[in-house]
Formats: structure tokens, C-alpha cells, sequence
């Protein structure tokens, strides 16, 4: 049987034993009614992370952005985000469907955006048209192959929609990657916020779990959606516990993974029928193109114990994680340009 290095995206992290071993010994209530200490303390923690009054911990990601969502929404008004969104890529229609929301689509490259951009979304305060509300901004952005935002990018469009009197949230799913590659802190990326969602179960390698930060009312109102949409838990600090660890474990090791990623980058830049640009690979996902279908591609990569992801017709995603190490580099980078050279 051949043994699978697994590429496919950074939720397939297993709890290492330190971490399942956090999570048994954790002191345990019941979340609903607002006891477990666990998922206090995490609360907390997190809110200090990222400079914000309070916190709340839901099951998934897209929990937590569509959380936000409503928390900060009518039915009727209007969300910006970048086309690429997880938003509104991935999360079912659930902005539609669960805040009565439409939504206006930016492009730019590596799915970022300018002030313009913003402001020429925005809808005229006129009774025909939806009341343009809320600006989402994903960082780093997942369809646009881990870009991290710059700082002074978020300033100009998060200015930009405030001053049009709209609320602005953070997809921070991969966010610990963000800080990690930048330098730029939680806190600062965080700031010009109105909410901030996080993931635990990507780059930190927890098995569930996501955060949402903001100020103490708009977390009010997050709990009441977090509840609506049947997130609320009971002993729920047993996962808390894996964050926790998480936090004061896998952090740091983050920049492991965006080497090991620019390494593979690197092993395929200059193969026949291969594009892919080592130099956009800012942190652990790697996107490259194959003139050949890529969902062929991905199943014959997998015959020699590699797994990644057919992302579209020519399209290939690949993701490092603490799912993989020094040594699976070495086997990815040695075999994968030569099979994909003889395909």
C-alpha cells in the first residue's frame, strides 16, 4: 500500500498526541449556559490576541463568517467582498439564505482590491437599491494562492467603507499564516475590523473549531446567531483545549509550512506543460497550471502517493500543513517533477 503524503488542503492536520492529551485533561462546563472554563479562557485569550472586548468560539469557519454576517446585517442590505470570497464561494449561499443579504462582487488580481473599488460598489442611498452594509476582506486569501494583504491596502479600503458608514469583517480563517509571513501582528490586522473570524482547524492543526472577536455587543449578537444556526455546544471546551494548545504550540512552526510550500514551488517551476510563479507563493498554498485536465493530472499524482486538489479544468492546488514534514518534502520535490514531467 502506498503511503500518502496529503497536499490537499490544511484541514486534513491530525491532533498530535500533546494536543489530544490537552484536550482529556481540559476542565469542562456547559458552554450554552456560559460555564465552561475552557472555552472562557480561549474566549478571552483570543480577544486579547486580537485587541477586541470579547469573543465567541463556533463549530466551523463558515460558521463564523456567517455568524458575522448576521450579526451585523439586515435582510436587504448588501455585502462587498472580492469574488473570490469563501464567502461567497464556498459557504452555500448562506449569506442570501440565512441574513436575506446580496452582495457585490470586486475582482483584482490574487483576490485583493483597491478603495476604488469599493467605492464604486457602493449603492446610492436611494429606496430602489440594497443599502450596501458590510465589506468582508479574506485574509490571506485562499483562491488568490495565500496572498497576504498588505497592510496599507486593508487601511485604504477598510477607510474607504467607512466613510460610506459601512461595517467591515475579517475572514481570518488562515490569518495565523498572514501574521506569521508578515510580521504584522493580530492585533494590527485587527483593528481595522469591526469582527474578526479565525480558524483552529487549518494552519494550528486542531480538529474543529473557529473564533470570532469583536466588541462586546456585536459578540452578543453573534451568540444568538451562533445558537439560530444550532452551533451553540456543551462541553465544547474539549475542543477549546486544542486551540489553546494550538495557540502556545503551532504558531511559530507556521513558517515551516510557507518554506515547505515555496520549496515544492520551486521544484516545479521550468517542467514542460507546468506554470506556476515560486515568487506568489507567499504562504502554504500553492496553486500551478497544467496544459493537460487536471483532475487526470491529480489521479495519477495520486497513484505515486502524493494527494492534491483539481481546482478548475487546468488547475492544481496544493497545501502544506503540519500534516507534513522535512522529510515528505523530500519525496514530494524528488518524485512530483518527474511525474509530472512524464505524464
Amino acid at each position: 500500500m502506498i503511503c500518502m503524503i496529503d497536499l490537499r488542503s490544511d484541514t486534513v492536520t491530525q491532533p498530535t498526541e500533546a494536543m489530544k492529551a490537552a484536550m482529556v485533561a481540559a476542565p469542562l462546563g456547559d458552554d450554552v449556559l456560559g460555564d465552561d472554563p475552557t472555552i472562557l479562557l480561549l474566549q478571552q485569550r483570543c480577544a486579547e490576541l486580537f485587541g477586541k472586548d470579547a469573543a465567541c468560539f463556533v463549530p466551523s469557519g463558515s460558521m463564523a463568517n456567517q455568524s458575522a454576517i448576521r450579526a451585523q446585517t439586515s435582510p436587504g442590505d448588501e455585502i462587498i467582498c472580492h469574488r473570490d470570497s469563501h464567502v461567497y464561494c464556498y459557504e452555500a449561499g448562506a449569506w442570501a439564505a440565512l441574513s436575506g443579504c446580496s452582495i457585490a462582487l470586486l475582482d483584482g488580481p490574487r483576490g485583493q482590491f483597491e478603495p476604488e473599488d469599493v467605492a464604486a460598489a457602493i449603492q446610492a442611498d436611494d429606496h430602489h437599491f440594497a443599502t450596501s452594509r458590510l465589506l468582508v476582506v479574506e485574509n490571506t486569501q485562499n483562491r488568490g494562492g495565500g496572498a497576504v494583504w498588505p497592510l496599507r491596502r486593508i487601511e485604504a479600503v477598510t477607510a474607504e467603507a467607512r466613510k460610506h458608514g459601512l461595517r467591515c469583517h475579517l475572514d481570518g480563517a488562515r490569518i495565523w499564516n498572514a501574521s506569521a509571513a508578515s510580521g504584522v501582528s493580530l492585533a494590527e490586522y485587527a483593528r481595522h475590523f469591526d469582527t474578526v473570524s479565525a480558524c483552529f482547524s487549518k494552519g494550528l492543526g486542531c480538529p474543529v473549531g473557529s473564533i470570532i472577536c469583536s466588541d462586546a455587543d456585536t459578540i452578543h449578537r453573534v451568540h444568538r446567531a451562533r445558537k439560530m444556526l444550532g452551533g451553540a455546544m456543551r462541553q465544547s471546551g474539549i475542543l477549546a483545549a486544542a486551540a489553546l494548545y494550538a495557540l502556545d504550540h503551532h504558531r511559530d512552526r507556521l513558517v515551516d509550512d510557507h518554506a515547505h510550500a515555496r520549496r515544492i514551488a520551486e521544484s516545479l517551476a521550468g517542467i514542460d506543460g507546468v506554470s506556476i510563479d515560486p515568487d506568489a507563493v507567499e504562504t502554504n498554498i500553492i496553486y500551478f497550471d497544467v496544459q493537460a485536465d487536471a483532475a487526470t493530472v491529480v489521479e495519477l499524482v495520486e497513484s505515486h502517493g502524493i494527494r492534491m486538489l483539481d481546482s478548475g479544468p487546468h488547475t492544481i492546488r496544493a497545501v502544506t500543513s503540519l500534516a507534513v514534514d522535512d522529510s515528505d518534502m523530500d519525496v514530494v520535490c524528488e518524485s512530483l517533477p518527474k511525474v509530472l514531467a512524464c505524464r
